[in-house]
């Protein structure tokens, strides 16, 4: 059985011995505030940045409301799937509030997500939470490939997928290791639904004799050794995480190559949490005008239409770019397949 796969089962088959959240909707930040005081603390799971955002978000959050105090656990997402697994294994789940972008679908799957649509939910768009409530973006991600500039000259610079496919980039590309739609897997879905089944199929074949270096670690680390001249052209990296790289004097530079990957986290609350309303107003707080210019100094773009982005032009508009931008429920019927064939042609 698949590692995804056998987790999600996991968690089911503990889940059906666990007693279920109701659905909240839309407490006041008041009444929540005078719960979760009395829980004392909230388990934040997340893959975000934790110097850039997390602790920053956790710090102004326990200021606005003295008396919760905020756990963060970081990890990857298949890293916080497992410790969630194993929490639940034993019978003392931790977590309250996820927030990878690959973790909903796994958690939704397993009947792990409660349904909570805070109040601060009106300024994000349809597109980016659920309509049930299962999960709501607290930013966006745009996966984009880039380049070294001192590596690769603007003349350079691939335009299409078939440049990638130039015999000088051969050994010199890399992506994350981390298995998730905004990874390889991801790419790969990009490629069947921008191409369809056989043209798409043949290039992955061609790309897969690039040989692609996969880092063993995530999309941030991978600019970091692009920046660093380890390798030209990093592919699935975050156009957010170019933009402040550059602005800092980074020899970094974002390129438009569609189709672009866009993702985002998904702050879910869990079904189960010990400590629900904590986690329900730091997900409220996330989405606040106060949390989300958080997102926006920290150079992240907010998911909330009334926040811009400290660069606006880093949040893509699908109407100008190929963008491709599966939700849960896609995630949950094709990316076992995205995963498999990553390990097929490029392991």
């Amino acid at each position: 059985m698949h590692d995804q796969m056998r987790r999600v089962v996991v968690i089911a088959l503990s889940l059906t011995a666990m007693a279920g959240a109701s659905a909240t909707f839309a407490q006041a930040p008041a009444q929540l505030y005078e719960a979760a005081k009395k829980e004392g603390v909230v388990y934040w799971y997340t893959g975000l940045l934790q110097n850039q955002i997390v602790k920053p978000a956790a710090s102004a959050f326990e200021k606005k409301y003295p008396g919760v105090r905020v756990e963060i656990v970081g990890g990857s997402d298949t890293e916080l799937l497992d410790k969630i697994n194993d929490e639940i294994k034993i019978g003392k789940l931790q977590a309250d509030v996820i927030d990878g972008p690959s973790m909903a679908s796994q958690v939704i799957k397993a009947g792990r997500a409660a349904p909570f649509k805070p109040a601060n939910a009106s300024n994000v768009g349809t597109l980016n939470k659920d309509p049930n409530g299962l999960w709501i973006a607290p930013a966006l991600f745009f996966l984009t490939a880039s380049v070294n500039t001192d590596l690769v000259k603007p003349n350079e610079e691939p335009k299409t997928l078939e440049d990638l496919l130039n015999p000088k980039w051969k050994g010199k590309m890399a992506w994350a290791g981390e298995i998730g739609t905004a990874g390889q897997a991801g790419f790969i879905g990009a490629i069947l639904d921008q191409l369809g089944e056989t043209k798409g199929m043949a290039y992955l074949n061609k790309l897969a004799a690039q040989q692609i270096t996969t880092v063993p670690s995530n999309a941030r680390v991978v600019m970091d050794k692009v920046i660093a001249g380890e390798y030209a052209i990093g592919l699935v990296t975050y156009n957010h995480h170019a933009a402040r790289s550059k602005a800092q004097g980074a020899p970094i530079k974002s390129i438009m190559l569609e189709p672009i990957v866009a993702t985002m986290p998904r702050l879910t609350l869990l079904k189960g949490a010990l400590h629900p309303n904590g986690a329900k107003l730091l997900i409220d707080y996330l989405l606040s005008a106060e949390g989300q210019q958080l997102f926006s100094d920290a150079g992240y773009i907010p998911a909330a239409s009334n926040v811009q982005a400290k660069d606006p032009s880093l949040k893509l508009d699908p109407a100008k770019h190929k963008l491709f931008s599966p939700t849960p429920q896609q995630e949950l019927q094709h990316l076992d397949r995205w995963i498999e064939l990553y390990k097929d042609k490029f392991q």
